[in-house]
């Protein structure tokens, strides 16, 4: 018990953070980040974390509404008064509760944010993390070619060691080829975000002469059984995110050859305990796993830094320059990649602090419990 911090009080916020640019995906258009922030307090410590759901069901099946509620009426006053003395004390808060995977993750995020700054150590030393540098690349909206162009030239310059086109139907074999005539060297990747369908396969089979190294998700988010058909048909690897929930779904995808990499976001799939296992599932497979991104302020971004020291994190991941999507970040430090490298933020935790001027501004306080 020597570790062990009582969690004093909880704050969770809604968080209105807008973007420079609007986010172009094959399911919408992103003006503004929107996200739920929970603070715990403890011990003269205060830890955070926030969730990656979206205000529509676009992405998975989780709001930021339902997130919200399941999180003020069920999950968050229970956590007051709770000592933690190791990161799997709040697996028996969240057991009760089905799915939700993303509403969960913001709690045990912020409680393992919490347990590494009672033990005064970074985050990514309790991860079992191997670096404190890791590679990261670009993720690019949907955007006439002339302008993805000018966007990966300006990548390039700026030293990104992957470009990942977010790509849709009518919105891809083009682009494809424009890009490559253009850039026929870089390292380049796309995401469909579930657009296509088997009968597409003809479309996508077409994609295997642009040299990408992996095609991101391209059917449904909950489909894994199809994805085998389309990884038999093609040369180039197949990416699974929306897919991918627990270790056992990336055991089944690998099993039957369904995929040959998997993106692990840690909002998707409840936490670190789980993307730890799909982690290791994926290293005993010798298929690599990179960080996906959702768009995250410092605080979600700092957490994918640290998640991203593990030793099969070996494909650069999401968590490009916060200074890419907002002109003012709700954290004091600065997350700015440097040659396409994102250093780990230094300190005990996630090591950011929030920047309360700027966050009173872009937030609502929902609710605050004491013990």
């Amino acid at each position: 018990m020597k570790h062990a911090v009582k969690i004093d009080s909880a704050e969770l916020r809604m968080v209105h953070l807008p973007l420079l640019t609007p986010f172009v995906i094959s399911t919408g258009t992103m003006t503004h980040k929107t996200f739920p922030l929970l603070i715990l307090r403890g011990g003269g410590l205060e830890a955070v974390a926030e969730g990656v759901m979206d205000p529509l069901p676009d992405y998975l099946e989780e709001t930021t509404a339902g997130a919200v509620d399941l999180l003020r009426n069920a999950v968050v006053p229970k956590l007051v008064g709770e000592r933690i003395t190791s990161s799997a004390d709040i697996a028996p808060v969240l057991a009760p509760w089905r799915g939700n995977r993303m509403a969960k993750a913001v709690v045990e995020m912020a409680v393992w944010d919490l347990w590494a700054k009672a033990l005064n150590q970074p985050l990514w030393h309790l991860l079992g993390g191997v670096r404190n540098r890791i590679e990261v690349g670009v993720s690019l909206g949907i955007a006439p070619l002339d302008v993805t162009l000018d966007r990966i030239a300006e990548a390039q310059d700026q030293g990104y060691r992957r470009i990942k086109l977010k790509i849709k139907q009518g919105h891809d074999l083009a682009l494809l080829a424009g890009v490559r005539n253009a850039f026929p060297d870089i390292k380049l990747t796309v995401d469909a975000n579930t657009d296509y369908a088997l009968s597409d396969l003809s479309t996508l089979r077409k994609m295997d002469a642009f040299d990408l190294d992996y095609i991101e998700q391209p059917l449904a988010f909950d489909d894994i059984l199809d994805h085998n058909q389309v990884q038999a048909a093609l040369k180039t690897a197949i990416c699974l995110d929306e897919s991918i929930r627990t270790a056992k779904d990336a055991r089944i995808a690998l099993q039957m050859g369904a995929a040959r990499v998997i993106n692990i976001k840690v909002g998707r799939v409840g936490g670190y305990a789980e993307a730890r296992a799909i982690h290791d599932v994926c290293a005993a497979f010798g298929a690599p796993v990179w960080c996906g991104g959702m768009l995250e302020s410092g605080v979600g971004r700092a957490h994918n830094i640290h998640l991203a020291t593990m030793p099969n994190f070996t494909k650069p991941g999401d968590t490009s320059s916060a200074s890419r999507y907002f002109e003012r970040d709700i954290v004091n430090e600065p997350l700015e990649a440097a040659d396409g490298l994102m250093s780990v933020p230094p300190g005990a935790g996630i090591g950011v602090t929030l920047d309360y001027a700027y966050l009173d501004q872009v937030s609502e306080v929902i609710e605050v419990w004491t013990a």
